[in-house]
């Protein structure tokens, strides 16, 4: 993700790895619906042509010839809290939709029919470009509907937002980094190669570009990256995981924690960070596990910082649930 994106600090709640999957579509004869939140940008391959007609890669319905709109429904692999749309229309110049909506609801259906509510009003598009819309809502949704009128196709719809997990009744050790629980990567020194938001996604990488890494780095410093924890914890265990990362896993590694009021003031040049791991070496392609940590009390936000650059597929970040999160 560039990082000029202005919703950078929220994960993407459409990602197919998190479970999230696209329920239904009115029409998708020209292109199918899957691919409106493929996690792969989309690409326009010139002399490529279907059964239908000419491939394109997102959702495109055919031409209405009668009344009404088309819309498609994605349902959330993890509920969550909306911060921000991208209706992204790559490569789609002369069949764009003109204007699009969306709604939002919660429900344990897998294709809702009732309880939608509108997020985002009817909006103008244009042709193969971006469309930020930020969304100030702080209420779960679980699906989301994506209506265009009268008809085209929309190449990726971004959903951009926060996890809120409930560990009401959980006892022991959570990942409190994981994306699942809540854990979001908010900022980094630099993700030339990979995205910070890979760090804490479900399952090891399963391959080099599946993790975070930096680009060489030919002047003094380090790189790190900061990420929001689930809810305040004492960290008990880190894993960071160097998998497929072979001459190009960072030479040393150091984890960090502080305890701040809200990722604003979790700055790389605070006074509050506090060493949990000192610099210690890592290998090539291999999970490390770290147990013997410093006692630094409850934090909210976990700083890992790698020396001098290089690539890490996964960090993973243990504590026990509700302790000092007072």
């Amino acid at each position: 993700m560039n990082q000029s994106h202005p919703f950078r600090h929220w994960i993407q709640l459409e990602q197919p790895r998190l479970g999230t999957r696209v329920t239904y579509a009115t029409d998708d004869f020209f292109a199918a619906k899957e691919r409106v939140i493929d996690a792969a940008e989309p690409v326009f391959i010139d002399d490529k042509y279907d059964d239908h007609g000419k491939w394109m890669d997102g959702w495109e319905s055919r031409r209405k010839r009668s009344e009404g709109h088309d819309f498609c429904v994605i349902r959330l692999g993890v509920p969550g809290v909306i911060r921000g749309f991208d209706i992204d229309t790559s490569h789609f110049t002369g069949n764009y939709p003109p204007v699009a909506s969306i709604e939002a609801c919660a429900s344990g259906d897998e294709t809702p029919e009732d309880g939608w509510v509108e997020v985002l009003g009817r909006t103008d598009l244009a042709g193969d470009s971006h469309h930020f819309h930020e969304i100030n809502d702080d209420r779960i949704w679980t699906h989301v509907r994506l209506h265009i009128y009268p008809d085209g196709g929309i190449a990726r719809l971004r959903i951009f937002g926060e996890v809120r997990a409930n560990f009401e009744g959980v006892d022991g050790f959570v990942d409190l980094a994981a994306i699942e629980n809540g854990g979001r990567a908010i900022a980094c020194s630099d993700e030339h190669y990979g995205s910070m938001h890979n760090l804490n996604v479900p399952g090891r990488g399963v391959n080099m570009g599946d993790g975070w890494e930096t680009a060489r780095r030919r002047g003094p410093g380090n790189d790190w990256v900061i990420v929001a924890l689930a809810q305040p914890g004492v960290i008990a265990r880190v894993e960071v995981d160097t998998a497929h990362f072979k001459g190009n896993y960072p030479g040393r590694v150091s984890i960090e924690g502080g305890r701040f009021d809200s990722d604003a003031h979790a700055t790389p040049d605070s006074d509050q960070w506090r060493t949990l791991l000192p610099e210690t070496k890592l290998k090539m392609d291999q999970q490390h596990y770290f147990e013997n940590l410093e006692a630094v009390g409850d934090v909210s936000h976990v700083r890992m910082s790698i020396y001098p650059d290089g690539g890490v597929s996964r960090l993973r970040i243990f504590g026990r649930v509700g302790e000092g999160s007072k």
